[in-house]
């Protein structure tokens, strides 16, 4: 190893590498090491405490001195000389500052993965139902208080939310763990240990043949047109129901009668063929909506953001109890009873396929439109 005096003029004259780490040995202080790599030129503390090598990294050049990183070398150098490890310290000191809110904020900035609304929902969970934790230091929320907090969700808003919010809590510790060094036993953990989730049921309700044509005479009792046609979409396309609510005059192509939607669930694009009712629907609706959105709402989003009050008005009128997510079963139950080619039902509802068959095929979109028309069809038929 190569070993010299770390002075400014030193570390200036001493290149970056190309590939790797050289290490150069102070020649003046025992221990403490300058380590240049291909972008950054590092200070670091280095030991033995009993038998075993400890490297306490001290930062940058440029972010210290050489003399800064000296004098805090020879402290760290000094507890290391007594045994002990100035890396525990860092993560007891990290440990007394890091709360929960800090490690959300910090998720929230580095999951470039996620989607903007998903993190939105991430922060409205905690800061609801966990407003009471996040100014807590994320060290000091343990398993019993887990559990508690576990049961009360629960029992005062439903097991479907208390199961959601752990899930995200549990994955603020993993983050913390992994970026901080803390939680090293994440307690969301002990709620499987002990099998205190919640048994969820994947909600199976859909509406039935012998429905639609009730349903279908709700729907256009509405006097809101936009409402109207939003779910008549929904039930003649299957998509998610932000899916359809975000959808841009831009995002269609009535010269091919197809339209994409960008943002999807699994992040892959989905370009659909439209039927000929909702071809026809789309055209009138652009002879009298010109904006942005094909379904536009008064929101500041642009966009229509909660169909709740129109959902509540043809439950009502048609005795038919349904939700957004409910039309695209009601779609999907459809399709599959007209015996469609499985392939199209998974590139129609924008499920991957993960085996190896799959990777072979290439679904155009005019492979859809058969089946986008084939039950258009047959809702047309049950309705009127």
């Amino acid at each position: 190893m190569p070993s010299a005096k770390i002075t400014k003029s030193f570390i200036d004259s001493v290149p970056l590498t190309e590939t790797g780490q050289v290490s150069y040995c102070d020649s003046d202080l025992a221990g403490f090491y300058l380590i240049v790599g291909k972008r950054a030129k590092t200070f670091v503390a280095q030991k033995d405490i009993r038998g075993r090598t400890v490297r306490y990294t001290i930062g940058r050049y440029g972010h210290f001195t050489p003399q800064e990183a000296r004098q805090i070398a020879k402290d760290k150098l000094y507890l290391m000389a007594q045994g002990i490890n100035p890396n525990a310290e860092k993560k007891e000191e990290r440990k007394q500052i890091i709360t929960l809110d800090h490690v959300l904020q910090s998720y929230k900035s580095t999951r470039k993965n996620l989607k903007d609304s998903t993190l939105e929902i991430y922060e409205y969970q905690l800061n609801k139902y966990l407003a009471d934790w996040m100014n807590r230091l994320i060290t000091d929320i343990d398993k019993d208080m887990i559990v508690a907090k576990h049961t009360y969700i629960g029992r005062e808003h439903g097991p479907h939310v208390a199961n959601g919010v752990m899930r995200i809590l549990r994955a603020l510790c993993n983050y913390a763990h992994a970026t901080y060094d803390i939680c090293e036993v994440n307690p969301v953990s002990y709620l499987s240990k002990i099998k205190a989730w919640y048994p969820e049921k994947r909600r199976r309700t859909y509406i039935k043949p012998h429905q639609l044509k009730d349903w279908w005479t709700g729907v256009h009792e509405l006097e809101n047109d936009t409402m109207r046609d939003y779910l008549i979409f929904l039930l003649f396309t299957g998509l998610r129901r932000t899916e359809a609510a975000k959808l841009k005059w831009e995002d269609i192509d009535f010269e091919d009668r197809t339209f994409t939607i960008h943002q999807t669930k699994n992040g892959d694009p989905l370009v659909l063929p439209m039927s000929d009712y909702i071809y026809e629907m789309l055209c009138n609706r652009h002879n009298r909506h010109t904006g942005e959105y094909v379904f536009p709402g008064p929101g500041r989003e642009g966009f229509l953001a909660e169909p709740k009050k129109a959902i509540y008005k043809v439950a009502v009128s048609s005795c038919v109890s349904f939700t957004c997510h409910d039309l695209r079963r009601t779609f999907i139950t459809i399709a599959e009873g007209l015996d469609l080619p499985y392939y199209a039902l998974k590139r129609l509802m924008n499920h991957r396929i993960n085996d190896v068959t799959s990777g072979y095929i290439v679904m155009d979109v005019n492979r859809l439109r058969e089946p986008t028309q084939k039950i258009a069809d047959y809702i047309i038929k049950e309705v009127k």
